[in-house]
């Protein structure tokens, strides 16, 4: 075994500082990581507002930085302030509502009126099961209960700590104000510490790039439209809390696979139920049409071929984002999935053939 020379030592020694170094820095940035990710993410949506404006009115980086962050101040925290506090109230009167005897009566009333359940149980009496009413009332009430409460503490967490609501978009504008102006340079020192090519580098920052865009901007939109204009029928065919069943339906957009039919479906059924059958017909023709329109005909336009994932995978990504990293799972899962994948394609093409030989 070879000596060490002093540059080999020197180098280890380096390389240990350094990765304590990067530990530290990494533990000490930690608390603010959801906040820097977000920031990020916005920055790029916003990206070409603030070259706009640079552009167009020609002015210096900082205030056309400055300005940006006005816009995104207006377009997303005046919203969010307005949006919680009627969450809140409407997820608690789903609450109240699941919790009192009116729900269980109406449904025990639903289910006699209909015999519904009396046909359910001749087809579930040959795997030797049966379902009473009780069970069945208790169940949904249940679930309303769950859903009901779980959204309205979400909200009120929220409402209750304006300060520190205000405290964390102020960190997001402060990080965003910074990107704008210096998120190119920030880009290049990171991908100058990366030993991987260059080519590399920046195909790993550009997937990222497209993926977020895809999440905030495609699946973000989409949302948005099917939760509003879902909302608006729900309020136009008398639903109670139609805004709430609009946030779930926008969070629900999110996934492909079930979406907003998780909503739409049962609610279909519910009018045919009560005997308004051209009000569920609606419904379902009314789901087809907004969810297909979304996902096959807006998202891809809006995203283009930039970002290929299977459906199967992006779902999986999201339901793990979320019981791993929560709300924010959203962005999360499907960025660590493109890390992976981006990774698997760099592999394939540069270095798996280095690997081969061994194998033989």
């Amino acid at each position: 075994m070879q000596n060490k020379t002093p540059s080999d030592i020197i180098l280890w020694f380096f390389l240990a500082v350094f990765l304590a170094s990067t530990f530290l820095i990494g533990w000490l940035f930690w608390p603010f990581i959801s906040i820097i990710v977000i920031a990020s993410v916005v920055t790029g949506i916003f990206n070409p507002v603030y070259k706009f404006i640079k552009v167009k009115d020609k002015i210096n980086p900082p205030f056309a930085s400055f300005l940006t962050c006005i816009i995104i101040f207006i377009v997303l925290f005046v919203p969010i302030v307005f949006f919680v506090g009627i969450l809140s109230n409407e997820a608690y009167e789903l609450y109240l509502t699941a919790k009192s005897a009116v729900l269980g009566k109406h449904i025990k009333s639903l289910l006699e009126s209909t015999k519904i359940l009396e046909s359910a149980n001749n087809i579930l009496s040959n795997f030797n099961f049966k379902l009473t009413g009780e069970e069945l009332n208790k169940a949904i009430s249940e679930l309303g209960k769950m859903v009901g409460l779980f959204l309205y503490e979400q909200a009120s967490a929220i409402a209750s700590n304006v300060f520190k609501l205000l405290m964390n978009f102020f960190f997001m504008l402060l990080i965003i104000y910074f990107l704008f102006i210096d998120g190119t340079k920030i880009i290049s020192f990171i991908i100058g510490l990366s030993p991987l090519p260059n080519e590399q580098n920046e195909k790993l920052v550009q997937k990222f790039k497209d993926m977020a865009g895809a999440i905030l901007i495609g699946n973000g939109l989409g949302g948005l439209i099917q939760g509003t204009l879902g909302g608006l029928v729900f309020m136009m065919f008398g639903f109670k809390s139609p805004f709430l069943w609009g946030v779930i339906m926008a969070l629900l957009a999110f996934l492909p696979i079930i979406g907003i039919g998780v909503v739409f479906i049962p609610a279909a059924g519910y009018l045919f139920l009560t005997g308004r059958v051209a009000a569920g017909i609606f419904f379902i023709i009314f789901y087809l049409i907004l969810s297909g329109g979304v996902e096959y005909i807006f998202k891809p336009k809006l995203v283009g071929e930039r970002v290929k994932m299977h459906t199967l995978l992006v779902f999986f990504s999201i339901i793990g984002g979320l019981k791993l990293f929560g709300i924010l799972g959203i962005i999360y899962g499907p960025l660590v999935v493109t890390a992976f994948l981006t990774l698997t394609d760099i592999y394939h093409s540069s270095y798996q053939k280095m690997i081969e030989p061994m194998r033989k």
